[in-house]
């Protein structure tokens, strides 16, 4: 795969829960190319946020590597890392997490304060974002008086504000009827041809239609299509005629 943006190599998390060991991810590889469009697909617990968190540096893995842009994320102390969520990432989450304080507009300026951005063209950019994922009529609205679509637009505008080369997008349409979901797949699409590298992990099966790469992640590893499917089918409970 030429020009690797996205690179983890056997990538392992686990968590201590009561007495036991939960091995989230178990020795993952994995390249992604620059300008790629990414789903990680796969049931609960499979380990897909947990692969997705590791890869924006929002953690830090037990034991293997991820590197983002040439740049090995184990050997970014605390203060390193967060610049480079701040300059590097935009973080697209299934619950919005907008601040319901706050207007659309404040809440994709807010993260502009932190780079020292005037109040002037954090508005101007801000409202510019919002123009582009179609909320320039609702700036001055509040989250609850958004629909469910309307707040993950509002997300995904505040993602973009640092002008992010890489999108994360965990289960972003998973809290949203069909018709709005579409339409969020369609902005990550729509990113995806502005050159960005985008990963979006998901339940929704819609994904696989714009991405380019499609990986498979089964209990914390890297399955084949076939594998995945299998194990789906045979998940799947059993229907009784009546």
């Amino acid at each position: 795969m030429s020009d690797p943006f996205v690179h983890a190599a056997a990538l392992r998390k686990t968590y201590l829960m009561g007495r036991g060991i939960v091995h989230a991810l178990a020795g993952v590889d994995l390249t992604i190319s620059r300008s790629a469009f990414a789903a990680v697909i796969g049931p609960s617990g499979s380990g897909k946020s947990t692969l997705l968190h590791l890869i924006g540096g929002l953690d830090r893995p037990s034991s293997g590597g991820v590197s983002v842009a040439g740049l090995a994320l184990d050997d970014l102390d605390e203060n390193a890392l967060a610049a480079f969520r701040r300059r590097t990432v935009g973080f697209i989450f299934q619950s919005f997490n907008l601040i319901h304080s706050m207007t659309a507009l404040e809440n994709v300026a807010f993260p502009m304060q932190f780079a020292g951005v005037p109040r002037r063209r954090r508005n101007a950019h801000a409202f510019g974002l919002l123009t582009q994922v179609g909320l320039a009529d609702r700036a001055l609205h509040r989250p609850n008086e958004l629909s469910g679509g309307e707040q993950q637009r509002v997300a995904i505008a505040r993602a973009l504000v640092n002008d992010p080369p890489l999108v994360l997008a965990d289960e972003p349409t998973g809290n949203l009827d069909s018709q709005s979901g579409g339409q969020v797949l369609q902005l990550l699409s729509d990113l995806h041809r502005q050159g960005r590298t985008v990963i979006v992990v998901s339940h929704d099966p819609r994904i696989t239609r714009y991405a380019v790469q499609t990986v498979f992640l089964l209990d914390g590893r890297i399955v084949a299509e076939g594998e995945y499917q299998e194990a789906l089918a045979l998940a799947a409970p059993e229907v009784t005629l009546p």
